[in-house]
């Protein structure tokens, strides 16, 4: 085996592969987006691309991935084969390691550090975006910027603005993307080279002459699966009840497809007719809301019958008695509740002792045969839903095989996720062959580095030809491999079978088009607020932001106008201006959920309770057509919020403008703070108002109770001369509180 050689990478460390070199030289040419089934080695594209930027240009490298367990396998990659040094300046500690990993643990002051030391980052988009936002550090030293998985760059995701702002501001900047499969429409993957700023894309197929030697075999097997008479009955009955909302939704004149026909094409169609009526007030899109709501829960239920099985399926149905009947449910929830066909087939589903469909024994079936025949294999089982996760791990336990569980850090209902550090420590058991069987969901599907893997199960086909990808490529990297999918007959499996399928071929149609093309991809260009900000150091206002907001495109705005941000945790509000403003921002429809489903006149009060200046930002849409409300309810509220707290009310269009009047506030404020001290005599607080500010300054005290002991006593003086007892009578205070006041206040100034 001949092995790349190059001053950077570890002596006879990685083996030449022409179609890696290929890519690589090409990716040093000008943005890339580099597509290559999972097993034939993107990482070992990346290691190539990097060496030869550190050992030409010198600077950083960026390596993002959308998951800390997918970050440490990066980190171990790189540490293993690449001979990185420290940059040839002063650090703090220039005798440490030049990789440094990023994942959210570590406070905000030591990656600062780390980052002025460290020649290779590996890290998740989000704490980068975060810290670039809050100012700790730029991306100007960066030469390349890796984007793993970077079919995901799309919409909010944080790869969409690191890698604009990166374009922007690095001094060398190069972008390498890389991923196993963009996805089948050409539009998807031309707006994820327009975010990433994509020149080229390369790509390789399994098929290719110079890939084909480096393949091993990978036998895909469809195994069809009989429905249970019992399955049946259950599925006609939901069809049934289908049928119903469907026909109740024509008789208020909407139009809608027979129940077969029923795709979620034609579900989002109706729901368009639905938000149409919505908008133009008819009271008949509020109720036809209510049925759309319920027919989907009805198809999902037919899904998780013909394809999850009896289990699953009774567990759902429990769950949606229990919201039916419960406080606080839907009106969907509590429509069905009250169906006696749905009441039936819930008190049908109770009697159930043991799972109705065959999956579960085909699966025990296909793994005891693999374990028996090779005893060392490696195993992983895919499953959409956390339930059938955890039905095939309890299943294979009862009949003597060991597995784990391989899902998100997300709790759902009473279920907990795996954290990231659960799920490294999950993957290495099972690459070290503690376990042989690895019952995953979609969090598995990618960049998991397990070579030895011999047989992929698919419990369920998926639509989605980049699942679909993700999955078979768990498979038949490093030796022959099996892929098993198994599909109900006559059911929604079928239909994914071949959609996956129809998918798949048309992605590869479109990655050898654009491949080919000899002119540049289409790129998206630098926002023009950000062409005027020097190297991207923020020169604006000062705002505290509530580190919950980052996921929102206000920050990204606020950070491109030049805003100097700092990310915290806010006990109230979403944005804090100076010591007298705090804002939270709601969308229309966050508004109203509020209103009916949470306390918003309890949040809102907590936030006027807080500072003399609140302020409620509602942003985007009319309030008056979100939901089935009365309108005068909504006037009431608003009525209380600024009549009676005092709250000030500013509209805006979308997140844009909403960034656009913080930012203006911000710099009104700071305005007026420096009017102030210039000319103190001047105030712009009334005479109330001064009082609330002198006595919340007291320790502890804050304006909330400020207010209390003001309302209690009358005034400042009454305040200072206020006995311990007095102050303790005060509800809210309390011994220690008042204590400390009633001492401060009679302390000699020294």
């Amino acid at each position: 085996m001949s092995c790349i050689s190059h001053p950077l990478i570890r002596p006879d460390s990685i083996e030449s592969r022409e179609y890696q070199l290929s890519v690589a030289m090409r990716a040093l040419d000008g943005n890339t987006m580099v597509i290559l089934p999972t097993g034939l080695g993107k990482t070992a594209v990346a290691l190539l691309v990097a060496a030869s930027r550190l050992y030409n240009e010198g600077g950083k490298v960026l390596m993002l991935a959308p998951t800390k367990p997918l970050v440490e396998q990066h980190l171990r990659y790189f540490e293993r084969y690449l001979l990185a040094k420290n940059p040839p300046v002063s650090h703090s500690d220039p005798e440490g390691s030049p990789f440094v990993m990023f994942t959210g643990d570590a406070p905000p002051a030591e990656r600062t550090t780390e980052w002025e030391r460290a020649t290779v980052i590996l890290a998740t988009p989000q704490v980068i975006k975060n810290d670039v936002i809050a100012g700790r550090y730029t991306l100007k030293d960066v030469s390349l910027l890796i984007v793993d998985e970077c079919h995901r760059a799309v919409g909010n995701y944080a790869y969409v603005f690191l890698a604009q702002r990166y374009l922007g501001s690095a001094d060398k900047p190069l972008l390498l993307a890389m991923t196993a499969s963009p996805g089948g429409a050409q539009e998807k993957v031309q707006e994820v080279c327009a975010n990433l700023g994509i020149a080229h894309v390369e790509t390789r197929t399994e098929n290719d002459p110079d890939v084909r030697p480096y393949v091993f075999e990978r036998e895909l097997d469809y195994i069809s699966i009989d429905l249970p008479p019992d399955l049946k009955y259950v599925i006609q009955t939901l069809n049934t009840l289908i049928e119903d909302r469907l026909a109740l939704l024509a008789s208020l004149h909407f139009t809608v497809p027979k129940r077969d026909k029923l795709t979620m094409k034609a579900l989002n169609t109706i729901n368009a007719q639905i938000q149409q009526r919505i908008a133009s007030r008819d009271p008949t899109g509020f109720s036809a809301a209510s049925v759309y709501a319920e027919c989907m829960k009805l198809r999902h239920a037919v899904t998780l019958a013909e394809s999850q099985g009896s289990e699953v399926l009774k567990g759902y149905l429990a769950k949606m008695i229990a919201e039916g009947t419960g406080t606080g449910g839907s009106k969907a929830s509590q429509r069905l509740a009250q169906d006696l066909s749905f009441r039936e087939l819930f008190e049908r589903s109770v009697s159930w002792t043991k799972e109705l469909h065959p999956k579960p024994e085909v699966v025990l079936g296909l793994v005891r045969d693999q374990l028996e025949a090779y005893p060392d294999s490696r195993i992983i089982i895919f499953a959409t839903y956390r339930d059938t996760v955890q039905l095939l791990v309890d299943h294979l336990a009862r009949n003597g095989i060991m597995s784990e569980r391989f899902v998100g850090q997300a709790a759902k209902d009473s279920e907990k996720g795996l954290s990231q550090k659960k799920q490294i420590a999950a993957l290495t058991r099972f690459r070290e062959g503690e376990f042989k069987v690895l019952v995953a969901t979609s969090v598995g599907e990618e960049g998991l580095d397990v070579p030895s893997t011999d047989l992929v199960i698919f419990y369920e086909a998926v639509p989605s030809e980049i699942r679909s990808i993700q999955r078979k490529g768990r498979t038949g990297r490093s030796g022959a491999g099996r892929v098993v999918v198994l599909v109900t007959k006559g059911t929604s499996d079928e239909v994914f079978r071949h959609v996956s399928a129809g998918k798949e071929k048309q992605m590869q149609k479109t990655m050898r088009s654009m491949s080919s093309m000899s002119s540049p991809l289409p790129q998206r260009t630098a926002p023009v607020e950000q062409a005027s900000i020097d190297e991207f150091t923020p020169q604006g206002p000062k705002i505290v932001i509530d580190d919950r907001e980052t996921s929102s495109r206000v920050v990204e705005h606020l950070s491109g106008m030049g805003a100097m941000i700092r990310l915290e945790r806010l006990p109230f509000g979403d944005y804090a201006i100076g010591d007298r403003i705090l804002i939270e921002r709601k969308t229309a429809r966050d508004f109203v959920d509020t209103l009916i489903n949470r306390d918003l006149l309890g949040q809102v009060k907590s936030l006027a309770e807080a500072v003399p200046r609140p302020v409620l930002i509602i942003e985007g849409g009319d309030l008056y057509a979100q939901r089935d409300i009365h309108p005068n309810a909504i006037k009431g509220v608003l009525a209380a919020l600024t009549i009676d707290m005092g709250v000030s009310l500013i509209y805006t269009t979308d997140e844009q403008d909403t960034a656009q009047m913080l930012f203006v506030l911000a710099k009104r404020e700071e305005g007026e703070r420096g009017e102030r001290k210039m000319h103190p005599h001047k105030s712009h607080r009334s005479q109330k108002e001064e009082q609330e500010y002198i006595v919340s300054s007291f320790p502890e005290i804050g304006m909330k109770n400020a207010r209390l002991l003001l309302d209690h006593f009358g005034s400042i003086r009454a305040i200072a001369n206020a006995s311990l007892e007095e102050f303790v009578a005060v509800k809210g205070i309390g011994e220690k509180t008042g204590g400390r006041i009633f001492d401060l206040c009679r302390q000699g100034y020294d």
